[in-house]
């Protein structure tokens, strides 16, 4: 959530009459009425009317489904809508009174635990969360308690977590709020993820574990997983040090099991301690769902759990949050039970279809220069190329939202910060009819970038 100062708001106007026909016919009604700004009004108004108002202020949203920039669902079925909303009043945490809600939490799990190739899935662990950063946190937590406990007592070192420094923002935090110290891993060359070796080389004995990414947010590709396991296997046999692998597949963790089933990043590699995913990235579900998962209990300090006593019933809980909707939960089973294998696989091969399709189109323009192809996670990174000196990429991020297309512009970390992209994320809901509309209104747009005749000028 943003923070706000609490500044009162400058009004754009001392009084903003509304339309009598949208507020009931009423004029005296119409006369009086503006939204609050920064206090509660005294009475009440008419629902109809109320809704209008908060309506027409949200047209001033972008459109979701042109929304290239979000690795979020903007699209589901009316059906996993219609259940949404008849869940919408359910208190996840209440298991005692939703016991439904919570079979269908541990029907994901055990789903997901397959999909992953646990190898004992009784021994398995997990829960839903508000979203994969929760799920980061958790995660990261439990690594530092697992850290914790083979220290000796009043022992003062420090621990510390090592991942690239293109991971989310909510690694960053979790060493920040759990004060352990982020080891980063620095972009060079065309190196743009963790690798192996620079891992490695930031371990010590005070390494609570290893973090990578299955689905990089800034191009789309996946870190070497294996190719790090391996190297923190070698580490172990020369200096005795048991680093546990994270692996963060927020967007990555369910698109490989259906498209890359042979590559080996999950619990068919013993070092992998747990996973986490977002549910309502490449799971297919609105936000905020989340998902993480321990291989074995023994990966989850038992002093992390909680029986809770609610409401007449009592629970383990492993959760930052609390009161939360079973909304997204059930959308999530309903999706799980939806697709199946094959229809997952249908769905997220259209969507890296379409990704390349696009990043083929844009590469053909000449005038840029792919990072990644779409060809892993569904989306991918491009720049400029080298000759072009008349526009960048921030101008073609500006031009294209004039045409609703939200498509970010954004620069790379330290020691790559002179690596300036634009980032397409390809989700289910965006065909190929809608790419081939985004190629052929960028290429109208480029003669104008480039310094052909002005795209100002008005016409009928």
């Amino acid at each position: 959530m943003p923070l706000h100062s609490g500044r009162r708001p400058q009004d754009a106007a001392t009084n903003r009459n509304s339309n009598p026909f949208a507020t009931v016919a009423n004029p005296a009604l119409a006369q009086q009425l503006s939204p609050p700004l920064r206090a509660l009004a005294d009475d009440p108004v008419p629902a109809d009317v109320a809704y209008q108002l908060v309506h027409d202020e949200l047209l001033l949203d972008g459109r979701a489904r042109l929304n290239l920039a979000t690795f979020v669902t903007t699209w589901m079925e009316p059906q996993a809508e219609r259940l949404m909303a008849e869940c919408a009043d359910k208190n996840m945490i209440d298991k005692d009174e939703y016991p439904q809600t919570a079979e269908f939490e541990r029907r994901c799990v055990n789903m997901l635990a397959d999909l992953w190739h646990a190898p004992d899935p009784d021994e398995v662990v997990g829960c839903s969360t508000t979203g994969s950063s929760e799920a980061a946190m958790l995660a990261g937590l439990a690594l530092k308690r697992r850290w914790a406990a083979r220290q000796p007592a009043g022992s003062t070192a420090r621990p510390n977590v090592v991942m690239g420094s293109n991971v989310q923002v909510c690694w960053e935090k979790f060493a920040n709020y759990w004060e352990v110290e982020p080891r980063m891993a620095k972009l060079h060359g065309d190196t743009l993820h963790l690798t192996a070796e620079d891992a490695v080389a930031l371990c010590d004995e005070n390494t609570i574990g290893v973090v990578a990414i299955l689905g990089s947010t800034y191009d789309g590709s996946y870190e070497p997983v294996a190719e790090i396991a391996a190297a923190l296997d070698a580490l172990q046999g020369r200096t005795g040090w048991d680093i546990p692998l994270h692996v963060d597949g927020a967007s990555g963790a369910m698109i490989a099991p259906f498209l890359d089933p042979d590559l080996e990043w999950d619990f068919r590699l013993d070092r992998v301690a747990s996973i986490n995913t977002s549910g309502h990235k490449y799971g297919l579900v609105y936000p905020g769902v989340g998902w993480v998962l321990w291989r074995s209990r023994g990966a989850l300090p038992e002093e992390l759990v909680f029986d809770v006593s609610y409401l007449g019933g009592s629970m383990p809980t492993f959760a930052l949050n609390f009161s939360r909707p079973g909304a997204e939960v059930v959308a999530q089973y309903y999706t799980f039970f939806r697709l199946g294998r094959e229809g997952f696989r249908a769905v997220q091969q259209a969507a890296r279809d379409v990704a390349v399709h696009l990043s083929t189109g844009i590469e053909a323009t000449g005038l840029f220069r792919l990072i990644t192809r779409g060809d892993q996670v569904p989306a991918f990174a491009f720049a400029t190329a080298p000759e072009v000196t008349g526009f960048d990429v921030f101008d073609v991020s500006r031009m294209l939202r004039e045409r609703g297309w939200l498509v970010p512009a954004y620069t790379f970390p330290a020691e790559r910060t002179d690596l300036s992209v634009l980032r397409i994320v390809v989700r289910n809901g965006f065909t190929m009819d809608l790419a081939n509309l985004f190629l052929a209104d960028l290429n109208r747009l480029l003669p104008h970038l480039s310094g052909g005749p002005s795209a100002t000028a008005f016409h009928h």
